[in-house]
């Protein structure tokens, strides 16, 4: 796909290994489980379905794209925490956070042109818009949420409005899961959007308030409908795109929304599917909402939360 160089605007930083992380090792899932009553409290039972399918992975490594909740908004092209215009040492910390590698460089990009589609989809309907902010991190990082850690895979924390990212997961997902190519990166972080697009507009908080009187199995099938309408607006981001997207970029994102599916990553740890337990769709619905994204490039065709998925 080929994208302008990011904004140096855009609120991107790199935290580095802040150490510890969640223990680490095999005592990584027994740290994650002590989050249980925070992530409820918080989440409801969609965010206790995805911390528990977490430490099901983390063993294999498995990464998860996961997001969620409500964040407050302000006005158009605002930073988290920002009021306006960035500073210099905010242009700083973005060039170096972002040109560290290749990868890095690669999501910034993304995160650059998702925020400016975003921005002026929002301007048509006249919706107040709040841009989210982008931390890289190595092995273990902070966010609002808790701690972040590599084998958590990709996520969205709606306390703070950021996106947080181990670039080693763009590895992962090429040589483990057959996921090649740079709009397969550029997917994973246009789902992490979806997710902040589904806090601005007060979804998230409608699904935790339905998941609360819900039964876990309940709040299992919500969590998916969250997460495959972030599939479908990383799609719509796609279409809006259109002009720069290149020949087999479609189908690098298709192969990603497949390789990540439910079915396919508990085929592979335990050789078995459990529909019960998923936290994020299937591989068939997860290339299905993203290809309605694709082709429709209209966020109004993203309703999961009705009718049959």
């Amino acid at each position: 796909m080929r994208l302008d160089d990011f904004d140096p605007n855009i609120d991107v930083e790199d935290q580095g290994n802040r150490g510890g992380g969640f223990g680490g090792g095999g005592g990584g899932g027994g740290m994650l489980l002590g989050l249980l009553p925070f992530v409820f409290s918080r989440f409801g039972c969609g965010g206790v379905a995805v911390l528990l399918a977490v430490v099901f992975f983390m063993g294999g490594g498995l990464p998860l794209l996961s997001g969620g909740g409500n964040a407050p908004i302000s006005q158009i092209g605002q930073t988290p925490g920002g009021s306006g215009s960035a500073t210099s040492s905010t242009d700083s910390a973005a060039s170096v956070a972002c040109r560290a590698n290749p990868d890095r460089l690669n999501a910034c990009n993304a995160f650059s042109s998702a925020n400016k589609t975003w921005v002026a989809l929002f301007q048509q309907a006249g919706r107040p818009y709040r841009a989210p902010g982008l931390r890289f991190f190595t092995g273990n990082g902070e966010s609002g949420c808790g701690a972040a850690q590599a084998a958590m895979g990709p996520f969205y924390c709606p306390s703070d409005s950021r996106v947080y990212l181990d670039a080693s997961f763009f590895d992962e997902l090429s040589t483990r899961f057959g996921a090649k190519g740079d709009f397969a990166q550029d997917y994973v972080i246009a789902h992490e959007f979806g997710h902040h697009i589904q806090n601005l507009l007060g979804t998230s908080d409608q699904v935790q308030r339905a998941q609360s009187r819900a039964s876990p199995t309940e709040g299992n099938a919500l969590s998916v409908r969250l997460e495959l309408q972030a599939d479908c607006y990383a799609g719509v981001w796609g279409a809006a795109n259109r002009d720069r997207l290149e020949p087999g970029d479609i189908e690098e994102g298709l192969t990603a929304a497949q390789a990540i599916g439910d079915d396919t990553l508990q085929r592979e740890a335990q050789g078995r599917v459990v529909q019960e337990s998923f936290t994020h769709g299937s591989s068939a619905d997860r290339m299905k909402w993203l290809k309605r994204g694709l082709d429709s490039g209209d966020p109004g065709q993203c309703d999961t939360l009705s009718g049959a998925i």
